[in-house]
């Protein structure tokens, strides 16, 4: 039976490479974004090169929790993925003491709350199943502070946490569960800052880095992977 692989966030950036990463390996993929159009061209674009997976896509905004339930119903009408990979996520930029009204709560619902609820949708199976690997796309701003993270470092320090309690209480029932922790990448998010490509890391390295955690034997996990541009933070 064919692996398969959940990636939220799936047409841009970090999310993009891990799909592309897994598809190449034969994985079947089940994604989603809030653009139809995206997704779709992905989707063709996948499998003309890899005519042998499965694809699923579904338009979703998982800021919405509706949209987070909905999509986590859609995929588990067809199945519980073996790899769950919670990559969504928005940076808007400022200060806690005057950011607009309304950050925190956006960054929280878009970071955190629907990785906590699309986790419990396929937690109880993977349970069942004694098997399965979630990852969690994190930040460095998970574990350094830093000026204008405002609210966006808030809901990354608590997805750190939120993996690591989900660590300890999956652990007995042979299921993975790692935190990846990037410093800054090549993505859209930094679509015009005035940088060089080459001080940045790329996409395709983290995607590299989820695939190797993940093939790790199972007597072994990695709970925690930092992952820095080589010349360091920006």
């Amino acid at each position: 039976m064919p692996q398969s692989i959940l990636v939220t966030g799936g047409t841009k950036g970090i999310g993009r490479a891990i799909v592309e990463r897994f598809a190449r390996e034969g994985y079947d993929i089940y994604t989603c974004a809030r653009n139809a159009a995206g997704l779709e061209a992905m989707k063709q674009e996948l499998l003309a090169q890899f005519p042998s997976i499965q694809v699923f896509t579904m338009k979703a905004d998982l800021s919405k929790m509706d949209e987070v339930k909905a999509f986590a119903a859609a995929v588990k009408e067809l199945t519980t993925p073996d790899i769950l990979v919670n990559n969504t996520g928005v940076f808007l930029p400022g200060s806690i003491h005057n950011e607009p009204e309304g950050n925190l709560e956006f960054m929280m619902q878009t970071n955190l709350f629907s990785a906590y609820h699309l986790t419990r949708a396929f937690a109880e199976d993977m349970i069942t199943r004694k098997s399965g690997h979630i990852f969690s796309i994190g930040s460095i701003a998970g574990i350094t502070a830093y000026a204008n993270g405002g609210s966006y470092a808030i809901s990354k320090w608590a997805m750190l946490g939120f993996t690591k309690c989900l660590r300890q209480e999956l652990k007995e029932f042979n299921i993975r569960v790692t935190s990846i922790l990037p410093g800054a990448t090549y993505t859209a998010s930094w679509e015009g800052v005035e940088l060089p490509v080459d001080r940045f890391m790329k996409a395709e390295d983290v995607a590299e880095a989820v695939w190797a955690a993940y093939n790790l034997s199972a007597y072994s996990v990695v709970e925690e992977m930092i992952i820095r541009p080589q010349l360091g933070d920006i």
